[in-house]
């Protein structure tokens, strides 16, 4: 029976080929770490300003197409200036 070839480090060459090179996982590793740490930072820190939410997940649960503030009573339509 013929055996596997092998490389100098005695893994079979067919499993060496399947394997990504381990700089290559390495990085990887890294980068879902980096990803994993701001996600959770970002969830830790909350909402950017207060009251922000997703459109229609108000406390009433409808989506009131958001909140003008105090801009509300601006006069809308007057072109004139002064």
């Amino acid at each position: 029976m013929d055996e596997p070839r092998r490389t100098p480090s005695g893994v079979p060459v067919t499993l060496r080929r399947l394997v990504p090179p381990p700089a290559l996982a390495g990085f990887l590793l890294l980068l879902a770490l980096v990803f994993a740490v701001s996600y959770a930072v970002g969830a830790g820190a909350g909402p950017v300003a207060p009251g922000m939410h997703a459109p229609g997940t108000g406390a009433d649960g409808g989506d009131h197409g958001g909140d003008m503030g105090d801009m509300g009573d601006m006069g809308h339509g007057h072109g004139g200036v002064g």
